[in-house]
């Protein structure tokens, strides 16, 4: 059952609400900032076995948690910072996925420097399959298995399956000119 659907058939308003506001708004819609980028990976991957309700109602407490997906200060997280994250009940509270942040963060910089920008790497890298993505993401960054990374890219408009075909977001996100469709 695709994205589209499930809101449709959500029982509780306030849930799909929640959901509905991501869904119109942001799922599947290009992203061209590299921070914003980096805060779509990090919820992805602490998303990694939880629902995406939990992570939709911490997003804020993400943002403020990570000095709003800020690349260079996450880059420059101390032990203190790691502490702190570890200790803050409005995030995702996993050593692994605290660790992956920082050390993604590290990786993107990098990129930055040898390809202008993270959204210039994945624009240099596209087209691939999803499993030479995910191979891709593996030697490049921490936990990013293949559900991360495939909701990841699709979420930012970079593999095709965001929308159904006949939901009224998809011609909004066709108008943006999605990597899977060039």
């Amino acid at each position: 059952m695709s994205y589209c659907t499930a809101i449709l058939n959500m029982q509780s308003e306030e849930k799909k609400a929640l959901h509905k506001k991501y869904h119109d708004n942001h799922y599947g819609f290009p992203i061209h900032d590299d921070d914003e980028l980096f805060g779509r990976l990090i919820l992805e991957i602490n998303q990694a076995g939880l629902s995406w309700e939990t992570i939709l109602k911490k997003e804020q407490s993400f943002r403020n948690a990570y000095s709003n997906f800020n690349i260079e200060k996450v880059a420059e997280y101390t032990e203190t910072d790691r502490e702190r994250l570890l200790a803050d009940a409005g995030i995702i509270r996993n050593k692994l996925k605290v660790n992956a942040a920082i050390e993604n963060a590290k990786a993107i910089l990098i990129l930055q420097k040898e390809f202008g920008s993270f959204e210039k790497w994945l624009a240099h890298n596209h087209p691939k399959t999803k499993e030479e993505w995910v191979k891709l993401f593996k030697k490049t960054f921490r936990f990013t298995g293949g559900e991360i990374v495939n909701e990841f890219l699709m979420s930012i408009g970079y593999l095709r399956g965001a929308h159904d075909d006949d939901c009224p977001v998809y011609n909004e996100i066709l108008k943006q000119k999605p990597m899977w469709k060039k």
